[in-house]
């Protein structure tokens, strides 16, 4: 299960709230896949504004879910960056290229399946020595 992959949720209308990302990604994938990894999994997400929402925090803290404390502009060590892009490229390369949102709701999918384990496992592979390198210069380092 740690080198699996979930299904790629796809956002429907609006706007992505803390109630939203509680609800369609914590309660719906996070807390499943926690429950399969064990008590050692650590739940890494970035410090966009629903994921820091009190609401988030309880529900977490109700799960026993514990989250990855995460510097605020270091992108390039969060591994889920590196699938973006990857994803976008995948999709930038599509003949013909998506026109209509259902049309790019569908690319992404068939894209996001298609993505090499491989890659995806040496990405969760890397966080250990990327999070000690990090650590290693006490964050003094801000590469921008």
């Amino acid at each position: 299960m740690l080198y699996g992959r979930t299904p790629l949720h796809v956002f429907e209308k609006g706007t992505v709230t803390g109630v939203r990302y509680r609800d369609e990604i914590l309660e719906s994938y996070v807390r499943l896949f926690r429950s399969a990894v064990g008590p050692e999994f650590i739940l890494m997400d970035d410090n966009a504004r629903p994921h820091r929402a009190l609401l988030v925090d309880e529900f977490l803290q109700s799960k026993d879910i514990r989250r990855m404390d995460w510097p605020a502009r270091y992108p390039d060590l969060d591994p889920i960056e590196h699938v973006w892009d990857a994803l976008g490229g995948a999709i930038a390369t599509r003949n013909p290229p998506p026109r209509i949102i259902q049309e790019m709701k569908t690319a992404l999918l068939d894209e996001w399946d298609q993505l090499p384990q491989e890659m995806l496992n040496s990405l969760i592979s890397s966080m250990k020595s990327c999070c000690k390198a990090c650590i290693s210069v006490r964050g003094d380092h801000n590469p921008y």
